[in-house]
This record gives C-alpha cells, sequence and structure tokens, in this order.
C-alpha cells in the first residue's frame, strides 16, 4: 500500500490499519483536506476492504471530521465485503459517536487489536 500523509497505515495480518498521531490531536477544519484525502485513497487501495482507523491520539473531532468518516465508508463500501472500524476513541470523541449513533452503523473498539481480531475472526 503506498499512502503518503499525515497518517500512519500498515497492514495487520488481512487488516489495514491507520494511526493518527499527536499531530492529529485536534482535528479540525485546518489540516482536515489532506486527511481526508489519504483516508480516501487507503479505502480505495484496501485489499481486502477491511479498514481500522486507530484514534487513540485524537482527542477531539468535530462534523467536519464525520463527513470525512462518510466519505471513507462510501468509498469502502464500494467493495465487496467492506469491514470498517474505530479503536481507541477517547472518551468525548466516542460519546460524539454515540450521540449520533454512528456506534450503530460502524464498530468502536477499545483497541486496535481487538478490531483485528473482530476482523479476522470467520
Amino acid at each position: 500500500m503506498s499512502t503518503t500523509g499525515p497518517l500512519s497505515v500498515k497492514k495487520q495480518g488481512i487488516v489495514t490499519i491507520v494511526t493518527f498521531g499527536p499531530a492529529q490531536r485536534h482535528l479540525s477544519e485546518v489540516g482536515l483536506e489532506e486527511i481526508s484525502r489519504q483516508l480516501v485513497e487507503v479505502a480505495e487501495q484496501a485489499d481486502p476492504p477491511y479498514l481500522v482507523l486507530d484514534m487513540a491520539a485524537t482527542e477531539f473531532f468535530g462534523s467536519s471530521f464525520i463527513e470525512v468518516l462518510f466519505r471513507v465508508w462510501k468509498k469502502l463500501s464500494s467493495h465487496s465485503n467492506p469491514k470498517f472500524a474505530i479503536s481507541g476513541l477517547q472518551e468525548y470523541c466516542r460519546e460524539v459517536l454515540e450521540v449520533t449513533h454512528l456506534d450503530r452503523l460502524w464498530p468502536l473498539y477499545a483497541t486496535r487489536e481487538e478490531a483485528v481480531t473482530a476482523f479476522s475472526a470467520p
């Protein structure tokens, strides 16, 4: 997988993992375009289309980032049998996804290892 950008991308078994680092502690409008571009590119290239976003370092995101999540999910869903999850959410970020009921659409895991295990299970 050859993506370049502010996020770390790697494969763990059959799962593509995107890790948000300290530079993505607060996701606001600034810099979101580059993050969006990279995430959509990763979703296009993920094979199989199993994608986990490890957001343990992120303390805040707003509605613009939720829009990015939808774009990524839609791109990933253009493949057959996609799996998409978010792991490591800090309390505020998790609350935002729960209040908006997006936790019903995308599974949320405490750790990336839990998500990878869930995706790898038959």
